[in-house]
């Protein structure tokens, strides 16, 4: 009898440590989480949280001890505050949780708690910036009070005074193709998800019980193996023996073009942020057409590449839309460049991600301030994905849409490249993947004026990638931040 009550007491020690170092984790996520942070997850956890508690939580770690009460989160599965702290992008305080994003992603389909409506509101906040939340809070002065109000607090009034649900998505489309069209993808997107859902309901794969007697067909060995193939069908490799090359062609001085000043710091900022990356960067300036087909030559066979896991190539140069100048005057389709690295081409580059990066102006030259210089000669109307290769895993990411100019300072370089270079040095420790960096991208540079506030640009990227493509966080990564 007295063993019997010395293992309970051990055992009961044992519970309440497990309890203490779970709350020492969830104090270290409340020291690295900002105010806005701390806003976000308030928001994520309406209808997890009773209002009159929610209204209550002045921290984290109030939000947190609802959570808890609530069973939302527990020492033995944290994983609703992990897809809480993914959400909001704070994908570096998951490691407390003894997750990665990598694991997060495979198990959202599955244990994901956020409702896409949730969700779809949370991503519109993101998108609203402060010239969009005044014509916001304009548009709908009769449905609004007059108090100062953030995205996410004005989103969730309208949805407390149900004039927005899951169901009802009108008032924002409206507001968005007035305010924000740019975000009404985000809308369709979720409408057409629900439509698919309500037409093949989802399976609660927690709550679904195996019948009685029956015993699980997957051991934790199978599931762990299980979650590594996931993995891989999902991210592009990253663990070769060399994280590839990556070409920069830098064009200053031109035969009959006007010169591109600025473009020097371009260039090394690009060589500077993917060596760091692990890249071998080459950097070529002022590149003919006979030398660029040498490169491509070089470059379409280079024996490197078996062993490589992606492989990049950039190119600072005027340009009409669909074609870049080289430095002797001559007009190079885009795609003609690409398709020296398909499969066909290239076997070593069969199934890798291939990135193209390109700062030249789309569309016609116009008039720009004393600093500020267009990268435009003439425009041609014709589709983006026309640039692009047919087959599977190739980017494009344009400095600027279809039939626009993008713009470069002469001594600080241009307005997508160095929101690339400064993107890449900030997300990529985050562990985010190519494609919302892009997008980070987009957003910065479509914010950028020049010294008269006249001129605006807004990147392009077109792909054909398969999988998600997240860079490996470099071993000196905060030395660059």
């Amino acid at each position: 009898m007295m063993a019997t009550s010395q293992d309970q007491s051990l055992g009961s020690s044992s519970d309440e440590n497990c309890q203490l170092r779970f709350r020492e984790k969830l104090l270290a996520i409340d020291l690295e989480l900002k105010f806005q942070d701390v806003e976000s997850l308030k928001f994520l956890c309406i209808g997890f949280i009773p209002q009159n508690k929610m209204e209550k939580c002045r921290s984290a770690l109030h939000l947190f001890d609802y959570l808890m009460t609530g069973e939302m989160i527990s020492v033995k599965d944290p994983f609703f505050l992990a897809e809480l702290l993914y959400t909001i992008k704070q994908n570096y305080l998951l490691r407390h949780l003894g997750y990665t994003k990598k694991q997060v992603e495979c198990l959202l389909p599955i244990r994901g708690k956020l409702s896409p409506f949730r969700k779809l509101l949370y991503e519109l906040s993101e998108g609203i910036d402060e010239e969009n939340l005044k014509d916001i809070i304009f548009l709908l002065a009769d449905k609004i009070p007059k108090v100062s109000m953030s995205p996410l607090s004005l989103l969730a009034y309208l949805e407390k005074n149900t004039e927005i649900d899951e169901d009802n998505v009108i008032l924002l489309e409206k507001v968005f193709k007035k305010v924000a069209p740019f975000l009404l993808r985000k809308i369709e997107n979720y409408k057409r998800e629900k439509a698919a859902q309500e037409v093949t309901p989802p399976v609660d794969k927690e709550t679904e019980s195996l019948p009685q007697g029956q015993e699980e067909i997957f051991t934790p060995s199978d599931i762990k193996q299980f979650h590594g193939a996931l993995t891989e069908t999902i991210m592009y490799r990253m663990d070769r023996k060399h994280r590839g090359h990556c070409i920069i062609i830098n064009n200053h001085s031109f035969t009959s073009l006007k010169d591109r000043p600025g473009t020097h710091r371009d260039a090394e900022c690009l060589k500077l942020v993917f060596e760091w990356l692990g890249f071998t960067a080459h950097k070529y300036d002022d590149v003919t057409k006979g030398v660029m087909d040498k490169i491509l030559q070089e470059y379409k066979s280079h024996p490197g590449h078996a062993d490589g896991d992606c492989f990049v190539f950039c190119i600072l140069t005027h340009g009409e839309f669909g074609a870049v100048y080289s430095s002797d005057g001559v007009l190079i389709p885009i795609r003609s460049i690409m398709r020296h690295f398909t499969a066909q081409q290239c076997p070593g580059l069969a199934h890798k991600p291939k990135l193209f990066f390109i700062q030249a102006c789309q569309g016609p030259e116009v008039q720009t301030s004393v600093l500020t210089e267009a990268d435009a000669q003439n425009s041609k109307h014709l589709s983006l994905m026309d640039s692009v290769p047919t087959e599977a895993d190739f980017l494009l990411g344009l400095a600027t849409v279809p039939g626009y100019m993008s713009f470069r300072h002469i001594r600080d370089g241009s307005w997508y490249i160095q929101s690339l270079c400064n993107h890449l040095k900030k997300l990529v420790p985050r562990q985010e993947d190519i494609l919302s960096i892009l997008t980070a991208v987009n957003n910065d540079v479509s914010q950028q004026v020049n010294s008269d506030g006249t001129l605006r640009q807004m990147p392009q990227p077109a792909f054909t990638l398969r999988r998600k493509l997240v860079f490996p966080v470099p071993q000196n990564a905060l030395l660059l931040l």
